[in-house]
C-alpha cells in the first residue's frame, strides 16, 4: 500500500456514536491521523465509549451545545439517516464543514436541500460514500482506465448475507426513517454503479421485507445512459451468497469471487494475497493485482481539500442523483414498470 500524508491534526465532531459513529468514522479518523474533539450523543453506554475512546473530547447532549461552543474543523453526521437533513442543515447554517454519513437524506428531495444549501452558504459538504476506497472498487476503475475489458455491457455486484434471525436496531426496523437494505447498501451498490458506467436512465426494481418490517430484500436494474446495464443486489436472507461482482466486456470479465463483509461459499476461489479478482477470458483466469488504497483515504481526502483546497472527496451532488436512483426504484416496486429517475435539482 503506498503511504498516505496524515490529516495533519485535523480536528473532528462526531454526531451520534453508535455503529455509524464510533465502529466507522472513529477508527478511520484515528488511522488518517485525525483527533476527535467533540461527540453528540445521550445513552449512557455511547457517552462512556466516547469518553473512553477520546478522553479529551467534549460530550454534548444535542448538536446545539456543540456549535454553541468551540467548533472543531469538520462535523461527521452518523446519526440516524431520518435526522441527517436537520444535522446537515443545522451544521451548514453555523458555517462548519460537514460529511455526512450516505446516504444524505431519505429521499432526492432531502438530499438536494442540503446540497442547495451548502452552495448558498459557501460551506464545504461532502458524502461518506466510503466503499468508493474497496479494493474492487479501484482494481476496477484501474481496469476501466486500462480497457482491459472493452466496451462494458454488463455491471453486477451482491451484497449478500445469510441472516436469518435480524439484529434488533433501527436499521432493520425503522420503516420510512431510513431502516432498510434499499437505503443503507442501496446507497453504495448504486453510487459504485454510476461512479463506473455513469448516469441512469431507468430503473426496474424488485423489493420486500421479508425477515424484517423495512426491507431485506433487493433487486436493481439500471439501464445507464452509456448503454451498461447494472444488476445490483443486496439481501439477509441468502443461504448461498453469489459471486460479489462480475462485470462483463468485450474483451473480458472481471470477476471477485467475496468479500469480508459477507463471506460466501466462493471464497474457496479467492486469488491469494494481493490480488482483488481475476481477469476472466472463457476458461482462462489471471489473477488481478489490488490497486493501492484504503476506507481512511477518504479523511485525508477530507484534510486536503479543506485544508489545502483539494478536490472534494464526495461530490454532494452525486449523493443527491443516488438518491434519485433510490426513489425511482421504490416507484418501480410499486408500479412493477421500469421508472425514470427524476431529474437532479
Amino acid at each position: 500500500m503506498v503511504e498516505q500524508e496524515p490529516a495533519r491534526g485535523l480536528t473532528a465532531g462526531l454526531v451520534g456514536y453508535g455503529m455509524a459513529g464510533r465502529d466507522f468514522h472513529a477508527p478511520l479518523l484515528r488511522q488518517a491521523g485525525c483527533r476527535v474533539t467533540d461527540v453528540v450523543t445521550t445513552r449512557p453506554a455511547r457517552v462512556a465509549g466516547a469518553a473512553a475512546d477520546w478522553p479529551d473530547a467534549r460530550i454534548h447532549r444535542d448538536l446545539a451545545g456543540l456549535l454553541s461552543g468551540d467548533r472543531p474543523d469538520v462535523l461527521v453526521v452518523a446519526s440516524p439517516t431520518g435526522r441527517h437533513v436537520e444535522h446537515a442543515l443545522a451544521a451548514l447554517e453555523a458555517g462548519v464543514p460537514v460529511v455526512v454519513d450516505k446516504p444524505l437524506a431519505l429521499d432526492h428531495d432531502g438530499a438536494a436541500t442540503v446540497a442547495r444549501r451548502a452552495q448558498e452558504t459557501g460551506t464545504p459538504l461532502t458524502v461518506f460514500q466510503n466503499r468508493r476506497w474497496d479494493s474492487e472498487q479501484l482494481t476496477l476503475r484501474r481496469l476501466l482506465a486500462e480497457e482491459r475489458l472493452g466496451t462494458v455491457h454488463r455491471f453486477e455486484r451482491r451484497w449478500e448475507r445469510w441472516r436469518p434471525v435480524p439484529k434488533a436496531r433501527w436499521r432493520e426496523n425503522a420503516v420510512g426513517e431510513g431502516g432498510g437494505l434499499l437505503l443503507d447498501l442501496g446507497s453504495h451498490l448504486v453510487d459504485a454503479a454510476m461512479q463506473l458506467f455513469g448516469p441512469v436512465a431507468a430503473v426496474r426494481a424488485e423489493l420486500r421485507a421479508l425477515t424484517t418490517p423495512a426491507e431485506d430484500d433487493v433487486f436493481l436494474a439500471l439501464e445507464h445512459s452509456s448503454g451498461t446495464i447494472s444488476h445490483l443486489w443486496a439481501g439477509s436472507l441468502v443461504g448461498a451468497p453469489g459471486p460479489r461482482t462480475r462485470v462483463l466486456g468485450s474483451a473480458g470479465a472481471f470477476l471477485v469471487t467475496g468479500h469480508d463483509d459477507a463471506p460466501g461459499p466462493f471464497d474457496a476461489l479467492a486469488p491469494g494475497e494481493g490480488m482483488a479478482g481475476w481477469l476472466v477470458r472463457g476458461s482462462e483466469a489471471a489473477p488481478v493485482a489490488t490497486a493501492p488504497g484504503e476506507h481512511a483515504d477518504f479523511y485525508r481526502a477530507v484534510a486536503r481539500w479543506l485544508r489545502e483546497g483539494g478536490d472534494v472527496p464526495v461530490d454532494p451532488w452525486d449523493a443527491v442523483a443516488t438518491a434519485a436512483v433510490l426513489d425511482a426504484a421504490r416507484r418501480s416496486a410499486r408500479t412493477g414498470a421500469s421508472e425514470a429517475p427524476h431529474e437532479v435539482a
